[in-house]
Order: structure tokens, then C-alpha cells, then sequence
């Protein structure tokens, strides 16, 4: 008897050492969806970005012509869930780094990764865009040289679209720093005073998580970008969308989760853009709903279709930070330089800057990735002949 009590013993302990060691592979396993998923919504950043110079709010940008619907429905159709979704595959590569990094190392890599690049694009590339806005919508009569002390004196409302003072798109850089920094004191503190064992996340409460969001988003927000918001849907990431059992139940309820946020997405532009009558009760719903269930969503579909490696995957993968770092310099200068040519054309002026800003960004990424001085300033690694 005892020794079959001893044998019993032996294998439940089996069997967690297995469930452990399945675990630990599938954490360090290469998870191609979430690199692919991440470069493809960097590469709308382009054609959002250029819509900007057309939206039919008012609200400030670099380069700004009239309002356009149209395009406008471009900006509004992506908004509600790609800057979030940014930040809950954040929270998932996180989770993956940690079982190969100590936190010491982890934030040293962040610094490298977030800071280093976060202060070139501000020193650097931000003077001339905000140059190029000042000329444009102040008609700023100055030198380039001379605006760059404009630039780090004038502080106004942060956007730039005046010529002050303004992080850009690096604000991503700096929001995504500063909640490394605290998620990683989250993360320790609650593995301190938590022990959880595997717990299985209903369907239920992965759509329930994202109840807060309209509260939250209004808490440290700074240009409707809130850090607390970020900061949660970095925790999810982490502690929920790094659970592959999470990640199978939302590709198994793909397209009804797709089907369901692209129809609240398609009504928050109609609200927004098209519509004459004030809803906004209405227009808060269908933005929260875009947002969350599209998140899950376009994560499922991901693990369905886009959970490959290849040529393809690997050179974006290299060069899509790069992109984010270059991509809106050439959006406002060629969006500037065709005013100049063919005035307020909008069809010329919006494909023609989008076609030239995506040409001039692959460019500077295969510049920028083959020279170990701008490999350190973008935070990328260097590698020969690639």
C-alpha cells in the first residue's frame, strides 16, 4: 500500500513537471503572430498619420489642409484599437523577455531600447517637423537652426503643430518607458504576495476586462493618451494575452469577435465623422467596444493566420521599429513639398504622400540598420550585410 501511495506520489509529480516543462516551452517559443501582428499595424501608421492633415475635428497637426469626411473615417476606422493593441502585445513580449532576462537586464534593455531612441527622435527629428508646421501653418519666416531654440523653449499644448515643443509619435517611446518601469515593480510585487496556481480565464472574463477602460482612460491623460489606460491594457497583456489557452479561445471566437468590433467600429465612424446628431453616449459605446473586442479579435485572427516565420517576417521584424522612428518625418515634409507643387489637390496629395513616405522610410531603414552609430541611436541591433 504505502509503496503504491509512493507511486502515486511520483507520478502526480511527473505530471506537473511535464505540465511545467510544456509551459516553459510555450513561453519560450518564438511567437511569429505577435511579430507579424506588430509590424502590420505599424505599417498603417503611414496612411493614418497622413489623414491627419484632413480631419474634420480640428484638431492641430504638422501639416494641415481642410476637413475631409472621407478621410477622416481612415483615422477614426483604426484609432479606437491600434495604439491599445500596441500595448497588450507589449505586456505579452514582456511576459516572454522576463523568462530569459533577469529584471535588471530586462530594464537595461529597455533603456537601450526606449530611451536611447526616445531622445533622438526628440533632439533630432522633432525640430524638423515642428519646422516644417511652424512655416506652414504660422508662416514662420526663420532657419532651421534658428527654430531649433523655438523649438526647446516654446511650450504650448505639446502637439507641435505651432512649432513648440512636442515628443510626436515618440510619445509611444516614452509611455511605453515609463510603464515598463512600473509594470516590472507590479509584476514583482504581486509574484511577492501572490501565489496563484494555473488558473483557466473564461471567454466571459476576457470580454468583461475591458469594462474599465472607458474610466480609465480618463486618469493620466495627456492628449487623450492615458497612462493609466496603457498601463492596464500592458498588464493584460502580461498576465492574460501571454496565456495561450486565452489566445485559442479568441481565435476560436474569431469571426464572431471580428464580426461584432468591426460592425462598433464601422458605427463609432459614423457617429463621429457622419453623423449630424450629437450621440454621445452612443459614440462612447461603440468606441470602447472598436477597441476591446477588436483587440482580441485581430489577436485570434493573428494566431490564425499570421503565425509564420519566413523572409518576409524576419525582414520586417528588423526594420519595423526603424519604421515607426522614420515614418512621419517623410509624411509631413512630402506632404509640405507637394503643397508646393500642386496645391490643395487632396487625391495627389494623400496618395502621393503616402506612396513617397513609405518609399523614403524603407530607404532610411536599410540606411539606418547598416550603420552600428544610427543602430544605437534607433535602438536596433546591428547586423552585417543585412
Amino acid at each position: 500500500m504505502q509503496r503504491d501511495n509512493s507511486s502515486l506520489v511520483e507520478r502526480l509529480k511527473a505530471g506537473k513537471n511535464l505540465k511545467l516543462v510544456e509551459e516553459n516551452t510555450s513561453l519560450n517559443m518564438r511567437k511569429h503572430y505577435i511579430d507579424n501582428l506588430r509590424w502590420i499595424i505599424l505599417l498603417i501608421l503611414i496612411p493614418y498619420h497622413a489623414a491627419m492633415a484632413w480631419n474634420s475635428w480640428g484638431e492641430p497637426n504638422y501639416i494641415y489642409f481642410e476637413s475631409n469626411r472621407v478621410i477622416s473615417s481612415i483615422i477614426v476606422f483604426f484609432s479606437p484599437y491600434f495604439m491599445p493593441l500596441l500595448f497588450v502585445l507589449s505586456g505579452v513580449s514582456t511576459k516572454y523577455a522576463l523568462q530569459k532576462r533577469t529584471n535588471k537586464q530586462y530594464l537595461i534593455e529597455r533603456v537601450k531600447r526606449l530611451l536611447i531612441p526616445l531622445l533622438f527622435g526628440t533632439i533630432v527629428l522633432m525640430p524638423i517637423m515642428t519646422y516644417i508646421a511652424d512655416k506652414f501653418n504660422c508662416s514662420y519666416t526663420g532657419g532651421l537652426l534658428k527654430h531649433y531654440a523655438i523649438f526647446f523653449t516654446k511650450y504650448t499644448d505639446l502637439i507641435g503643430a505651432d512649432g513648440g515643443f512636442s515628443f510626436g509619435q515618440f510619445w509611444f517611446l516614452l509611455y511605453l518607458l515609463v510603464i515598463s518601469v512600473v509594470g516590472i515593480c507590479v509584476i514583482t510585487l504581486l509574484n511577492k504576495i501572490i501565489v496563484k496556481p494555473k488558473l483557466t480565464i473564461p471567454f466571459w472574463m476576457i470580454l468583461v476586462l475591458g469594462l474599465p477602460l472607458p474610466l480609465l482612460s480618463e486618469l493620466l491623460s495627456i492628449g487623450g493618451k492615458s497612462l493609466v489606460e496603457y498601463t492596464y491594457l500592458f498588464l493584460i497583456g502580461y498576465y492574460v494575452f501571454a496565456d495561450e489557452e486565452v489566445v485559442d479561445k479568441a481565435e476560436k471566437n474569431n469571426f464572431l469577435l471580428f464580426g461584432v468590433g468591426l460592425i462598433a467600429t464601422i458605427l463609432n465612424v459614423y457617429l463621429f465623422v457622419w453623423s449630424d446628431v450629437e450621440l454621445t453616449f452612443l459614440n462612447i459605446i461603440t468606441k470602447y467596444v472598436s477597441e476591446w473586442i477588436m483587440v482580441i479579435a485581430l489577436i485570434g485572427l493573428a494566431k490564425r493566420y499570421l503565425n509564420f516565420g519566413g523572409k518576409t517576417s524576419d525582414y520586417m521584424n528588423r526594420r519595423s521599429f526603424l519604421f515607426y522612428i522614420y515614418h512621419f518625418i517623410w509624411v509631413v515634409l512630402f506632404q509640405y513639398i507637394l503643397y508646393g507643387f500642386v496645391g490643395n489637390t487632396t487625391i495627389i496629395l494623400f496618395i502621393g504622400s503616402v506612396l513617397l513616405s513609405y518609399l523614403m522610410t524603407f530607404i532610411c531603414c536599410e540606411i539606418s540598420i547598416r550603420i552600428p552609430g544610427l543602430c544605437f541611436l534607433t535602438g536596433t541591433k546591428y547586423i552585417a550585410n543585412k
